[in-house]
């Protein structure tokens, strides 16, 4: 039986959602040991003189405990 915790992180990217999703994920497996999934919890855009110029992804990352 495991055990799994979940976190919460923030991903930004200037070329989309996936991007961000990716870079997100990079980021958590490079920290945490044990990645197993992800959901996004919210989407937005960031808005500059009428132009989109970054996308942004807050996501919940779940990892298996060791031990």
């Amino acid at each position: 039986m495991s055990v799994a915790r979940v976190t919460e992180i923030s991903a930004t990217s200037k070329k989309g959602f996936e991007d961000a999703v990716n870079r997100g994920i990079a980021r958590a497996t490079a920290t945490l040991r044990g990645v197993s999934g992800a959901w996004i919890k919210e989407q937005k855009v960031i808005v500059e003189e009428g132009k989109i110029t970054r996308y942004q992804v807050n996501m919940m990352v779940s990892f298996v405990l060791e031990g």
